[in-house]
């Protein structure tokens, strides 16, 4: 099983190196704009998980910069997320807004509110 899953893993992060998407191009007061309602988030994340390929293609999409921490291969990380939002799930992305935190886990859900704060 776990051969299974190092190959799987492997074929993920081989497929979506390349076919990375392309960033959007914006002017840079509305890349500006976007970097600050950005600026307090940070996404939690396994490098091959296939829902956490699939936000940070969304960033990468977006032009958006938002820090990634390993849950999987950091442990202090991983202590974050479980103290924080309460469970070791990602995709998980932190929000830290207006003196407020909140974790969202759910990877249609952190695409949609990215794409609120892109647009």
């Amino acid at each position: 099983m776990k051969f299974i899953r190092v190959v799987l893993g492997a074929l993920i992060l081989f497929f979506n190196w390349v076919f990375t998407p392309r960033s959007i191009k914006r002017s840079s007061e509305l890349q500006q704009q976007v970097d600050k309602n950005v600026k307090g988030f940070t996404l939690y994340q396994y490098k091959a998980c296939p829902f956490c390929v699939k936000v940070r293609r969304e960033i990468k999409r977006q032009a958006m910069k938002i820090p990634t921490k390993d849950a999987k291969r950091d442990q202090q990380s991983a202590d974050e997320l479980v103290e924080g939002g309460g469970r070791l799930k990602v995709p998980c992305l932190k929000i830290e807004e207006a003196g407020t935190v909140r974790w969202m886990y759910e990877s249609s859900d952190i695409i949609s509110f990215l794409q609120q704060k892109a647009a």
